[in-house]
């Protein structure tokens, strides 16, 4: 795999306040990018961060033919970049390929593109604790054509920005009972662009009351949970963590699967299952809801401080939330090299990868 790099002339990096990295504000100087056509991946290169040339009547435009991920690339105590469990996003980013209608990636090109790009990236991985260089990897339909079929083109690009933690603050939510992003069947467990569209109304309308964000509840009896915004969701009754299980209409979540694995390991009794908010209310009114947080790759917990369901507000506990703090402690550190990698979670990037052009 021959990639061809063309380096910026005209650096932001200078221009970056390490200290004020709101997520999503700043993109790096580079970005991976490579062509589907005639069923095969080619032209692989990395040129000046950049916009795309799309038809207007591309399908990504019209039918929403796009898909993508969330990763990100820290710096160990080796000084060498370091990816986690990357092998869990190109699978997820295959599988939203194949909901979508859209081709598969290779691992092994997949692989390349991003340890390319964050090498290139490097001096763009912030330093703090808790920070990264978040890598977004993304596939979009090319094939300018109205006809309601697969497109026969693609895209596919990797490009950065440093960031710090989503959500700095415990966060209030709501549940949703009108508004419905995703049921079985639907595409909610594919990363497309629609789910996360369909679900801005209820956003905006939640945040314009006073939260932060909304919790999904399944259609049309509105009594199961689904996930937080763009959060997987746990919570801890008693001496028991609870998630909900997969049902097409909830992500899977990378980060939801580094914590029930640690929480397996670690001998805390998980639950994976069904979720009705009829059972938090409950368990809030008994005393025995201990903590509730969202699990995700920006944020990687975000504690909840409260969650209102029609006429019922339900406080959680703050600072004292001990399962959640461990799994965040237990990622952060990971990715900061404070902790050991006995799990051989962490990918690096070898410095020869970009010799390979």
């Amino acid at each position: 795999m021959n990639i061809n790099i063309t380096q910026t002339t005209n650096s932001k990096l200078a221009d970056i306040d390490f200290n004020d990295i709101p997520f999503g504000k700043y993109t790096s100087d580079h970005m991976f990018i490579m062509d589907y056509a005639d069923e095969a991946w080619g032209d692989f290169r990395i040129v000046p961060y950049q916009a795309l040339m799309l038809d207007p009547q591309s399908k990504a435009l019209q039918y929403c033919q796009c898909i993508f991920e969330g990763m990100k690339a820290s710096i160990g105590l080796d000084g060498a970049p370091k990816l986690l469990r990357p092998d869990l996003n190109i699978k997820r980013f295959n599988l939203s390929a194949e909901r979508m209608c859209m081709p598969s990636v290779p691992e092994d090109i997949f692989m390349q593109a991003l340890k390319s790009i964050t090498l290139c990236e490097k001096n763009w991985i912030p330093k703090e604790v808790g920070s990264a260089l978040y890598l977004r990897p993304t596939m979009v339909a090319t094939e300018s054509s109205l006809g309601v079929t697969p497109s026969s083109t693609y895209t596919f690009y990797i490009y950065a920005g440093p960031a710090q933690p989503y959500f700095n603050k415990p966060v209030k939510l709501v549940t949703e009972q009108t508004f419905i992003r995703a049921v079985p069947g639907g595409t909610g467990e594919a990363k497309t662009g629609g789910n996360y569209g369909a679900s801005l109304k209820a956003g905006q309308l939640a945040k314009q009351n006073g939260y932060d964000q909304i919790i999904w509840l399944e259609s049309p009896a509105f009594k199961k949970i689904q996930e937080a915004g763009m959060m997987n969701l746990f919570f801890v009754i008693a001496d028991t963590v609870i998630t909900p299980k997969l049902s097409g209409a909830v992500l899977k979540g990378t980060t939801r699967t580094y914590f029930i694995e640690i929480l397996k390991e670690k001998n805390i009794k998980v639950e994976v299952r069904d979720i009705y908010i009829d059972e938090i209310v409950e368990a809030s009114k008994n005393g025995t809801l201990k903590e509730a947080f969202g699990a995700g790759t920006a944020a990687v917990v975000s504690h909840i401080a409260e969650i209102t369901h029609g006429d019922v507000h339900m406080i959680l506990p703050v600072d004292t939330e001990k399962i959640s703090n461990m799994l965040y402690n237990e990622i952060t550190g990971l990715r900061a090299g404070t902790i050991e990698d006995k799990r051989n979670w962490l990918v690096s990037v070898e410095e020869n990868i970009l010799t390979l052009s």
